[in-house]
């Protein structure tokens, strides 16, 4: 009996053995094959990337954040400033519009079939501007931007939305006059009339642009001195 438990004890020595040989193959193999699954991502990501060099020591420079451009603020302020000024409500100019049921303006020099023309819509509209619903001071500023940007575009026929004064107090409309006033003082404007109905008839100007030719730049001149004379002095 004694014999016998020593081949039972020798069989499980031996099972046990096995079992542990198995245990280290098996970890063993697992090793390797993480070996090569590394070596495999390392040669995949050497080949993606290329040769590289390692950074020499204190050759790299900080990162710099781009700065934001400045927003020209002040001379935004300035350019607003400065149109207040040049363009007055209190300047009258009804002397210097056609007297006609729509009170057409046209520069001096300007012949009177400019402005048949432009009744007759004979130039196409190339841009427009509303300013039905502003207050004066912004329906003022965005005019002048308006004609400052038609004419560095080149554009020559525009249209400026007053409204016809529906919603105001008396059905008259508030900024019709002021725009007259103002487009009158603009050395960009040629000429306007009233559109003809298909274009906005009582509540819309057509505006026809001087040209950026020289000839364009004397009459503006001679405009501007004429505008003078007749602007009302500060108290």
């Amino acid at each position: 009996m004694k014999a016998l438990r020593s081949l039972s004890e020798l069989l499980s020595v031996k099972k046990t053995l096995a079992e542990r040989a198995a245990a280290a193959a098996r970890s063993a193999a697992e090793a390797r094959a993480a070996a090569a699954r590394e070596q495999r991502e390392r040669h995949l990501f050497a080949l993606t990337v290329g040769p590289v060099q390692p950074l020499r020591s204190g050759a790299s420079e900080p990162l710099r954040r781009p700065q934001a451009e400045p927003l020209p603020r002040q001379r935004e302020l300035d350019e607003a400033a400065v149109l207040r000024e040049t363009i007055s409500d209190e300047l009258d100019v009804e002397w210097l519009l056609e007297t006609d049921d729509a009170l057409s303006y046209r520069r001096e020099g300007i012949g009177p079939e400019v402005v048949r023309k432009l009744r007759r819509g004979v130039w196409s509209i190339q841009a427009q501007q509303d300013l039905h619903g502003l207050r004066r001071d912004q329906a003022r500023e965005q005019l002048g931007a308006f004609l400052r940007e038609s004419v560095r575009r080149g554009l020559r026929c525009v249209r400026v939305i007053h409204g016809k004064g529906n919603g105001s107090p008396g059905r008259e409309p508030v900024l019709k006059s002021k725009v007259k006033t103002w487009l009158v003082q603009k050395d960009e404007v040629m000429a306007f009339a009233q559109a003809r109905a298909a274009d906005g008839g009582h509540g819309a100007l057509l505006v026809l642009l001087r040209s950026s030719e020289p000839a364009a730049t004397a009459a503006n001149q001679a405009h501007t001195r004429m505008l003078k004379m007749i602007r009302p002095s500060p108290e």
